[in-house]
């Protein structure tokens, strides 16, 4: 057998397969319905359909509803308005002005990127911004210019200390994105926790039980019942625990520390909220959700030729891939891969929708009167 990573849609029942362009088409007239501009707009839908192609449904087209809720609430302006805050050739500090997390993150790595062509290094820090969808679509715009890519954010508390059960840490994602002169880069995008918030999401809309050593309840037993989880992170009941924990809890430092340090930079290096603050601020009588983000972009041909590094990060993968197997696998993958292989799939076929999104995406058509689209025909 081959171990692939967990595909919860793959025995999902109620499953449609939507056409990429009428459900980008979709999300684009969405959001200009609730004041985005278009060219925003377009932005947003693609890296919610970046993260559906890529297989990380629990960021895709399942957030559209969170966005477009927040936005109607006042929780996000629907018009970004960009602030360079402080700045050097290499260096800049942006305030996001609480606009949307998308705009604000394509804007801030499309920075980092001018800067590393010209200097050899751009690191751009942000506040105030907004949820910006997965973290790996940032990278995927530095490799694309040939570029290593870091990037990394805070969020909403849901991860505890090692030996804690509160929720004080967010899943506070670390990505890196490396060129290679295969078809697809190497590219690790994954949160400090065991799992996401947004996973956890997924198994509570098809009502499917997660597997234990995941989430603890503030007694220090585990939880599996993703709706119990998902009401609990409310209450700061329940934690999601950090990355390497085991049963006895003893390996999570490994997560923690992770998640601390993105903390670090995704806060302390700008001056912006952190901890329970991402949990929302009251400003003006209004309720805002902030978080911070830091993008660390490498002009590779500052140190070695463009194509001799790919070429050599190119045979780091194929000499992993063809290490020797353990029994009963016959398949080993590098970081990035699988996702190549899901998007060239769906790219073909349509991207699956589970029946609760289903539901979502029909409210949110109902309610703006987008008679003109047939998404699930």
């Amino acid at each position: 057998m081959t171990s692939v990573k967990n595909d919860i849609l793959a025995d999902a029942i109620d499953i449609t397969l939507i056409n990429i362009e009428k459900l980008k088409d979709f999300i684009v007239k969405v959001f200009v319905k609730v004041k985005v501009p278009k060219r925003h707009a377009k932005i947003i839908a693609d890296v919610l359909i970046t993260a559906d192609l890529r297989g990380i449904e629990s960021h895709g087209v399942q957030r559209l509803k969170m966005y477009y809720d927040r936005i109607k609430n006042g929780i996000y302006n629907p018009k970004t308005k960009l602030k360079i805050f402080k700045e050097t050739p290499t260096t800049a500090v942006i305030d996001g002005n609480c606009g949307l997390g998308p705009i604000i993150g394509f804007y801030s790595m499309k920075l980092a990127i001018k800067k590393a062509k010209k200097y050899g290094i751009g690191a751009v820090a942000v506040r105030n911004s907004t949820h910006f969808g997965i973290a790996g679509y940032y990278s995927l715009l530095g490799i694309k210019e040939g570029m290593i890519s870091f990037v990394m954010s805070n969020a909403r508390p849901s991860v505890p200390p090692t030996f804690g059960v509160e929720p004080m840490l967010g899943t506070n994602p670390l990505t890196f994105g490396v060129p290679t002169d295969e078809e697809f880069p190497f590219i690790i995008d994954c949160a400090t926790s065991m799992i996401q918030r947004g996973m956890v999401e997924m198994h509570a809309r098809l009502k499917k039980d997660l597997p234990t050593g995941l989430a603890i309840n503030k007694r220090g037993s585990m939880e599996t019942d993703p709706q119990a989880i998902l009401d609990g992170l409310e209450e700061n009941s329940v934690a999601l625990l950090p990355m390497g924990s085991n049963k006895k809890l003893s390996s999570g430092h490994k997560g923690y520390g992770y998640a601390t340090f993105v903390e670090i930079m995704s806060s302390a290096l700008q001056d912006g909220v952190f901890l329970k603050d991402t949990a929302g601020v009251f400003e003006n009588g209004k309720k805002r959700l902030k978080v911070g983000h830091f993008f660390l972009v490498i002009n590779i041909e500052n140190f070695v030729h463009l194509e001799r590094f790919m070429n050599n990060s190119g045979n780091i993968m194929r000499a992993l891939r063809s290490s020797k197997k353990a029994p009963g696998y016959d398949r080993i993958f590098t970081a990035g891969e699988i996702e190549y292989f899901k998007q060239r799939e769906r790219l073909k076929f349509g991207i699956p929708i589970n029946k609760s999104v289903q539901k979502d995406l029909k409210a949110i058509q109902e309610e703006l009167h987008l008679n003109e689209f047939d998404l699930l025909s």
